[in-house]
């Protein structure tokens, strides 16, 4: 029991002192306070701890052995107290995060490249995850998600820009197969899905002209669970893929995929890192979320 404990710290503290004054007086109480705990506690274990004179204090055989067993402990405590207070002021420790291929490659990872090698007692562990993720359940200091996806409860942190998603196909695919002129026209098309790995499905490409929006449910000879791959597959011919825009740029100008329905294209929300609480963040997230925090081209850093 929590008064038992106590009992054993105002015992060491007389044994240490060999003063009931000096004793009491570390720890704040009344000589005849602590003279009470030491008789409760002897009267408890039915030992004799101390042996008082009116000079002075010192621990018997049994007093002696307790006082052997019971320093290494508190010592070992206030050793690992010592060190976990170290993470309350010093940019230190786990900071484990949830983040989808794209994110991590395109967002995360330029940001915090050159950021951590200032920090080395710092540990990152970037779970990489298409799908929504209870960042609580699953013990995450934070998650990103597009702007739109963020939990209302959450603090979110914009980390990038708003984008689009392009739909891109070989030049070869599309001379087979044609191009399409309306989302609808997909149906007849062999396109590459990605599956969200938490909910399992697969994801549904969105649309938007005006006022008109559409959730559309491809098929195709290929499913994955990243992005990257699909772009292999789309420069391969394997079909159509609906990927993030700064994904689809380079192979446009380099001529290796060509991008259909532009304005089709919907604007997302940029990723936002969200996490619980302000309330007690540690320093090492502090300088995650800073790392990460978006600024827009002529903002300072």
């Amino acid at each position: 029991m929590r008064e038992d404990f106590n009992d054993y710290l105002a015992f060491l503290a007389v044994a240490q002192e060999r003063s009931f004054t000096r004793a009491a007086a570390r720890l704040n109480i009344s000589q005849s306070t602590l003279s009470h705990i030491i008789r409760r506690l002897e009267e408890r274990l039915g030992m004799r701890l101390l042996m008082r004179t009116t000079r002075k204090v010192a621990p018997t055989e049994i007093g002696e052995k307790l006082m052997a067993a019971l320093e290494p402990r508190l010592d070992a405590i206030e050793t690992d107290i010592s060190a976990l207070l170290r993470f309350r002021d010093t940019p230190a420790g786990m900071v484990r995060l949830t983040v989808s291929d794209h994110m991590l490659h395109e967002y995360i990872w330029p940001a915090l490249a050159p950021v951590l090698k200032n920090y080395p007692e710092i540990q990152v562990e970037l779970s990489q995850e298409n799908g929504f993720i209870d960042i609580v359940e699953g013990r995450f200091d934070a998650g990103v998600r597009l702007g739109d996806d963020v939990v209302k409860d959450m603090i979110a942190v914009r980390i990038g820009a708003d984008w689009q998603p392009a739909v891109i196909g070989s030049a070869d695919y599309l001379e087979k197969a044609g191009i399409p002129s309306h989302p609808s026209e997909l149906a007849h098309h062999s396109c590459i899905n990605i599956r969200h790995s938490g909910a399992g499905q697969l994801y549904a490409w969105e649309f938007e002209r005006g006022e008109e929006t559409l959730n559309m449910k491809v098929q195709g000879q290929l499913i994955y669970s990243s992005v990257y791959p699909m772009l292999a597959s789309v420069e391969a011919g394997y079909g159509l893929a609906y990927v993030p825009d700064n994904l689809a740029e380079q192979g446009i100008k380099q001529g290796r995929w060509v991008r259909i329905l532009k304005e089709w294209s919907p604007v997302f929300k940029g990723y936002h890192l969200y996490y619980p609480s302000r309330r007690q963040m540690s320093p090492a997230l502090r300088v995650i979320i800073d790392a990460l925090r978006y600024r827009s081209a002529g903002q300072a850093v």
